[in-house]
């Protein structure tokens, strides 16, 4: 028989790791926050009380880019169960900044319906140091990944030769004279 003394000191444990994660952690059903820590509000520019309750979509560029990444995740997280990217997000003050987001469905069948996430700030790292369109940021998420043109072109449902022009505005925009050096530019390496 298991003592309520320990179960509650459990409780508490759980709680405290959530609490004083070094990175941000929010639990959301159908995409808003119902739980965060400090790390999350703060890295977002919040008090948690803020945020409980509202949509994420706030905490993204733009409408486009909330909507975007939710397609790309959702049959993701229905195979898998989890899904994880760099993105860029946006602060309160309105300032971007790069994050490494990764999370799991409580239910693959319906994984908006409740999903643990952890939002890292990795914008010491890599910095967003450029101004850039929606377009040339969602190239840019999958450039880094070592997508291809073909590939990006899949995903997002373009011409590969859209997302070469898109990559070669990329390249301009950051004086990049290769694509591994527009790749070493955008994670912060150079």
């Amino acid at each position: 028989m298991s003592n309520p003394d320990d179960h509650l000191e459990t409780l508490h444990t759980l709680q405290l790791a959530f609490n004083l994660a070094p990175v941000g952690m929010c639990v959301s059903r159908q995409r808003v926050v119902e739980l965060c820590n400090e790390t999350f509000a703060r890295q977002f520019g919040y008090e948690i009380e803020e945020l409980l309750g509202k949509p994420l979509a706030p905490l993204y560029p733009s409408m486009d880019e909330f909507t975007h990444v939710g397609n790309l995740g959702l049959p993701v997280m229905r195979e898998k169960g989890t899904y994880n990217d760099e993105r860029i997000m946006r602060r309160r003050n309105g300032a971007l900044f790069w994050c490494h987001v990764a999370g799991r469905a409580l239910d693959r069948s319906d994984p908006f319906a409740c999903a643990v996430w952890m939002f890292e700030d990795i914008s010491e790292r890599r910095p967003v140091t450029t101004s850039l369109t929606l377009r040339e940021r969602e190239i840019a998420q999958h450039l880094v990944t070592g997508s291809t043109s073909k590939q990006i072109a899949r995903v997002l449902g373009i011409s590969p030769r859209t997302v070469e022009a898109h990559r070669g505005r990329l390249m301009k925009k950051y004086e990049a004279a290769t694509h591994g050096e527009l790749v070493a530019r955008l994670v912060g390496g150079a």
